[in-house]
């Protein structure tokens, strides 16, 4: 739980700034400032909620329906700033974008990606209508529904970019990875994981070594 009593609103003359993040994909989706009724009615609803300096307190998506689930609030060292982990309803950004940091959408299209699967399967556990516009699931639902066609998949895609390499195809390796990657994805998430867990595992793989601790000299047992 966050404690307000360590956050630091009269440094920022009674606000605070607020970093939301999309909780499944990592992307930053705003930044912006709450007081402190704002973070009060944020933990009390669920919902985000912020403080403009021009419109006054705002709740996030209360009309346009584009809310922000709370999934974690986690102070800074300084207690000046909030990072909010959050589900979006929809775009974060005014313009429609899903963030409101430009070229975040392009630049982001693995994040983009991952979100999209993990909207698929949770409509499907949902029990939520999966059909397309031609009035069958879409290939990604297909995918989910069928065990042994998404194992077969990877298997075909992962052929296919052996033999681009092999022929030393650089435009076509570069579209089999993306297939790969599509296929992989939707496997991972099948057994209940995602791309945010494979970032921790190459984060935790990138860090540093610990340096070996030194064993302090061992004294002579006393005879």
């Amino acid at each position: 739980m966050l404690d307000l009593s360590e956050l630091d609103f009269a440094k920022g003359n009674g606000l605070i700034t607020v970093v939301a993040q999309d909780a499944t994909t990592g992307m930053v989706l705003m930044v912006a400032h709450a007081d402190r009724e704002a973070v009060e009615r944020t933990i009390a609803t669920g919902e985000m909620h912020y403080y403009s300096r021009t419109r006054g307190p705002w709740h996030k998506g209360a009309t346009s329906g584009n809310t922000q689930r709370v999934v974690s609030l986690a102070r800074d060292c300084d207690g000046d700033a909030l990072l909010a982990r959050v589900i979006p309803a929809g775009p974060a950004c005014h313009t429609g974008a899903r963030s409101c940091f430009a070229g975040s959408d392009t630049g982001d299209a693995l994040l983009a990606l991952d979100a999209t699967i993990a909207s698929r399967m949770a409509r499907l556990r949902s029990g939520a209508p999966t059909a397309s516009d031609t009035g069958r699931p879409s290939y990604t639902v297909r995918l989910f529904q069928d065990r042994n066609l998404r194992l077969k998949k990877i298997g075909e895609e992962a052929g296919e970019l052996i033999a681009a390499c092999a022929d030393g195809d650089r435009e076509r390796a570069t579209e089999e990875v993306a297939d790969l990657v599509y296929h992989a994805l939707v496997a991972l998430h099948a057994v209940g994981g995602s791309l945010a867990d494979v970032q921790h595992v190459l984060a935790r793989r990138a860090a540093p070594a610990a340096p070996p601790s030194s064993s302090p000299a061992t004294a002579p047992s006393p005879q």
